[in-house]
Formats: C-alpha cells, structure tokens, sequence
C-alpha cells in the first residue's frame, strides 16, 4: 500500500483523500438517514429548515442532506423539581417553598417549536404562580389548604401547556418552611393550644362525672319514692281487702240473722234477744254513778 501511494503523485493524493472523505460523509449521511425510534419517543423531522413530520416508535427513512431530525422528545411523564424560593403571605410573613411537579409531552410540534424549554417554562410559571396564590392567604391557612395551592397551579399551568404541547398531571408542595422565629412561635402555639385542650378534656370529664353522680342520686331518690309510693299502695289496697272483707262477712252475717228470722220462731228469738239486752241497759241505770 505505501509502495502504491509512492508512485502516484500528489494532486492524485489529495484527490483520493478528498473523494474518501466524501464517500465516508454520504455513507455516514444514508446510515443517519435510517432512524429506529424507541418507544414512547417522538423524533420532530425538520425538511430545509422547515418542518416536516413527526417519526413515531417504529423502523423510519428519511432522504439524506435534505431530512435531519431537529428535536428528540420523551413523551413519559417526568417530574420536574421547583427550586424553594421565598413567598409572602397575607399577614406579610416570608416563607421558602418548593415542590414537584409531574408533566409530559402531548405535541412534539408545540413542545419544539411553541416553547424554547418548556421545563424551564413550566417550572417558572409554577413559581409565580405560587407566589401569587400564597400572597392571598395568611400564614396558618398555607398550611392548611396546600391541595387550594396544588390545584390553582395545576390550572394555570394546564392553560399554558396548551400552547407548549405538555401536560401537567400534578403539582406538589414539598416543603413550606417560615422563619425560625416564626417557627419558634409556631411551636408554643402549638404547645398552649395542646394543653388547652387536655384543660378541657379534664373539665368535660369532671362536668361528665358530676353529671353522672347526680343522675345516680336523681336515680337513686327515685327508686325510694317508687318503693315507698309502692309500699303506701300496697298498704292501702291492704285496708281496702281488710274492710271489704269485714263488710262481706257483716253482710253475710246479717243475711243469716234475717235468713234465721223468718223461719219458725224467729221473731219469738228476737224479742228474746232484744228482752235481754234491754234488761242489761236497766242494769247499767241502776247504778249511782247513771
């Protein structure tokens, strides 16, 4: 081979070297003119400078020199981290915040040419717009209502991904942290607004005992008036069955004394027995003391 190159001259060299140069070009050109795209990929196809197409998963050619393949997009969700930055509440209290939200790519088309980046894009926006969002309420409530937070950003951002060719499917606050001397406070809040509460389960259960010892002596009053109410009932139905029987047997008594009389020599015995009686009252008439 050197021997070959020897005798030729140099003009014819330079010309070999430049037609293999070219020829390792055009080859390196067909070969990238073949793509095979992944799945869940999107290659965007630039014809001249211009668009073109959008090569899906799957074995594709594209015309060399003329094709190239302008922007390569994942079109699975991915999450983009917001970096914490410094928000002011309602009540003027600075706190940091940060969070995650989770997109991904629904037009190739939108995302390469609508947006220069649009993670950097997105992420900005969800910035600003919660900074705006946490400027309308006061510090406790940011606690309070992150899914408030959550879902405004996720709506400003869904119009705007419109326009980008994205999808934002959630956005998450990580972390919401005040001052320290805020922090600080927080936390004896926290404490008093604790120990408040064990007050009050103490008094309630003091107020629930008192209530159930009353109930108990309220219960127990009652069941001694019912025993005695009961008693005096049962006293009085006694006396009731008592004369009711004494009447019933003065009655039956009578009814024998009148039955007797009128057989034979009733009324003969009853002035006898009257007889009697009166001369015992002469008796008693008798005496001094009469």
């Amino acid at each position: 081979m050197d021997d070959f190159f020897k005798g030729l001259p140099v003009a014819d060299i330079f010309n070999l070297a430049v037609w293999g140069i070219a020829f390792a070009v055009l080859l390196f050109k067909f070969v990238a003119a073949i793509r095979l795209v992944p799945t869940q990929r999107a290659y965007v196809v630039e014809r001249f400078g211009r668009y073109h197409k959008t090569l899906g998963a799957g074995f594709h050619t594209m015309i060399p020199f003329v094709d190239a393949v302008a922007y390569i997009h994942d079109l699975r969700e991915e999450a983009v981290d917001v970096p914490p930055q410094e928000c002011f509440t309602k009540d003027e209290v600075k706190v940091e915040v940060d969070g995650v939200m989770y997109i991904s790519v629904v037009d190739p088309v939108k995302a390469s040419y609508g947006v220069t980046n649009y993670g950097v894009a997105a992420m900005e926006l969800a910035q600003t717009t919660t900074r705006s969002v946490i400027g309308t309420l006061e510090l406790d409530r940011t606690f309070e209502e992150r899914d408030v937070i959550s879902a405004r950003v996720v709506d400003v951002l869904s119009d705007a991904g419109e326009i980008w060719g994205i999808r934002v499917h959630r956005y998450e606050i990580k972390n919401i942290a005040p001052p320290e001397t805020v922090h600080r406070a927080m936390e004896r809040q926290v404490t008093a607004e604790r120990e408040r509460r064990a007050l009050i389960a103490q008094s309630e259960g003091e107020k629930q005992g008192q209530i159930n010892r009353s109930e108990g002596r309220k219960a127990e009053l009652i069941n001694v008036s019912e025993g005695q109410m009961q008693r005096m009932i049962n006293e009085a139905e006694g006396q009731a069955a008592q004369i009711l029987s004494v009447a019933e047997a003065t009655a039956d008594s009578i009814r024998k004394v009148a039955a007797a009389i009128e057989t034979d020599g009733g009324h003969s015995a009853v002035r006898l027995q009257l007889a009697t009686e009166y001369l015992q009252r002469l008796k008693v008439l008798a005496t001094d003391d009469t």
